[in-house]
């Protein structure tokens, strides 16, 4: 049933360097635990109305909690909020808040503040404030109670309310100038900004309050930065980390080597967005044609064997075979085929190409870049890369800078998806672009019944990939690796665990 799909969120990009240190360590008598984790990014913020998931999410676990849980089997079930029930037609959800919270300030956790989060978020302009979008109001009914009435119904948010949209902070940091840096959650976790070196190093010591202690598995973790996959390799073999995602499949055997585990799966996929499907920016990428003769000049196979040796799966869709909307059909909709581009391209009014600016990071890997912008030069595009720092780059793609960007993200279940990269007000949908197809399609889907929602799923899915809004390459086999001392179990959606699910082995 699709009310019960299940959300995920952005991959992006990195910053800095690893700190030396042990891993592991614990004190006679087996009393005290420490943990490394290894990141691929930057914590940006603390301020939870800008918050990201994905990579992200590990520090604002540490350190916040969310009203719902995302379970490592998919579901989603209460945490501040111990109930949450909807009403017949699904456009009024009620939250039961737990009475026994007391963020690290001293401050109680009550409905009111709840209410004040939410609302924060949805008005707070970051890149998710989406995930609110179809909340039309809400209200704090007593102390223990929070009612969100929706203008239509939403099968994604309570998956949303167990990521960024549900992160609950302390008043006091509503307006407090250092609310990027220090955070003041009810979480498990406190960051120690003493031994923090922002942008490299976050360190976090147990909440010794906390009103769920089973799941605080460490007395210390340590989040380090690893910006170059090979310098994150290097500090696993040297045993500086317990845990790390893999930015790419370039070192499988070394990590193997190391004694470590990988828990691998498909969950993401790398490609181009096409936004510029109205032509606001490159009047060429308005024309479908244009949009189609980019997915045919992409050699998938070749660059699946040279950027992941392999490790993946061909596609032009963004779906994800888990999905309703998934048609394996459409894993091969756009063959490689050059001259077909060209023909394409001519018809549109371009014979002799057209120019085209995008971003790029080193985060999705240097050897990318200069393999899409041949293989978009043998039909005539002319490519330019702009090198954009790692923090910027999503950031410059939501404020539309560029008609198309190169990209790595989690392919979400089938509403979350719509709505992360689909809808007018997703967030990588930067030009607010709709057409009466998707606009209806999404209707349908969003208002239907499960027949009508599985049905639309798919016909929206296909249109999207015969109209071009994306150029995938194939879907990523990426990996989570773990030391023997640490056991991890995955949540379905996200390569980045739950910071609940990395515990001690034994």
């Amino acid at each position: 049933m699709m009310i019960r799909w299940k959300a995920t969120a952005a991959v992006a990009a990195v910053a800095v360097l690893a700190l030396a240190g042990c891993a592991t360590t614990e004190e006679p008598g087996g009393e005290t635990q420490s943990a490394v984790f290894g990141q691929i990014l930057a914590q940006g913020t603390f301020d939870v109305t800008q918050a990201e998931w994905g990579n992200r999410a590990l520090y604002y676990q540490a350190v916040y909690d969310t009203l719902l849980e995302g379970k490592s089997d998919g579901s989603v079930g209460p945490y501040l909020a111990s109930d949450f029930v909807y009403n017949d037609d699904n456009t009024e959800l009620t939250l039961t808040i737990r009475d026994d919270v007391t963020f690290t300030d001293g401050t109680a956790l009550t409905a009111e503040i709840v209410r004040e989060n939410l609302q924060r978020f949805k008005d707070g302009g970051g890149a998710y404030a989406g995930d609110l979008a179809n909340v039309e109001s809400i209200e704090a009914t007593d102390d223990s109670t929070v009612v969100l009435t929706l203008s239509a119904p939403d099968p994604a948010l309570t998956s949303y309310l167990s990521r960024e949209a549900g992160l609950i902070a302390a008043p006091s940091t509503f307006d407090a100038e250092d609310a990027d840096t220090n955070p003041v959650g009810s979480g498990p976790y406190v960051l120690d900004l003493g031994a923090t070196v922002t942008g490299t190093s976050y360190v976090f010591t147990k909440n010794e309050d906390y009103w769920n202690p089973d799941v605080q598995h460490y007395d210390t973790i340590t989040m380090n930065v690893l910006s170059d996959p090979t310098a994150a390799v290097n500090a696993l073999k040297a045993g500086e980390i317990n845990t790390l995602v893999l930015a790419d499949n370039n070192n499988l055997d070394q990590v193997e080597g190391a004694g470590w585990t990988i828990q691998a799966s498909e969950l993401n996929f790398q490609g181009l967005l096409l936004f510029d499907r109205g032509g606001e920016l490159n009047p060429a990428m308005g024309d479908v044609r244009v949009r189609q003769a980019i997915n045919y000049a992409l050699d998938r196979e070749g660059l699946l064997e040279a950027l992941q040796l392999g490790n993946g799966t061909v596609t032009t869709q963004v779906f994800k075979v888990t999905s309703e909307a998934y048609d394996p059909e459409l894993d091969s909709y756009y063959e490689y085929d050059p001259e077909k581009a060209k023909d394409l391209l001519a018809e549109a009014g371009y014979p002799d190409g057209f120019e085209l600016s995008m971003p790029s990071t080193v985060v999705l890997g240097a050897a990318q870049f200069p393999l899409i912008e041949q293989q978009l030069a043998d039909v005539g595009i002319d490519v330019t890369f702009t090198d954009t720092p790692v923090e910027n780059y999503i950031a410059d793609m939501s404020a539309a800078k560029y008609p198309a960007a190169p990209m790595q993200l989690e392919a979400n279940a089938d509403w979350q998806l719509i709505q992360f990269m689909i809808s007018p007000s997703a967030p990588f949908n930067p030009f607010h672009y709709e057409d009466e197809t998707t606009a209806a399609l999404i209707s349908e889907i969003q208002t239907g019944d499960e027949a009508t929602q599985v049905e639309k799923a798919k016909e929206l899915n296909r249109y999207i990939v015969e109209q071009g809004w994306f150029a995938p390459y194939y879907r990523v086999s990426a990996g989570f690796a773990h030391d023997a001392e640490t056991d991890v179990t995955l949540n379905p959606t996200n390569m980045v665990p739950s910071i609940y699910d990395i515990k001690p082995a034994g």
